[in-house]
């Protein structure tokens, strides 16, 4: 097992049919995030979520790669160094 790092996940979700998956691996992984908020843009039909995260290097990938295979979805994340 790795070191943890602090982590921040940028999510758009571009068909709204796609939050509730989305919402459902969030909830998968709830034991790792931080903090949560969501932005829903009505005029552009598209929701943003960004997440803070403190987890190994490894489960922070794999909820982005999680998310990353939801259609109409878009990841990524910015990871500290330490």
């Amino acid at each position: 097992m790795g070191e943890k790092r602090i982590a921040v996940a940028a999510i758009v979700i571009d068909e709204q049919d796609a939050s509730v998956e989305v919402n459902k691996v969030l909830h998968d992984y709830n034991s790792i995030i931080i903090g949560r908020m969501g932005i829903p843009y009505k005029e552009r039909g598209i929701s943003l979520i960004s997440v803070a995260l403190d987890a190994e290097p490894d489960k922070i990938s794999s909820l982005t790669g999680r998310l990353g295979q939801i259609a109409g979805v878009s990841v990524k994340a910015a990871i500290s160094k330490k």
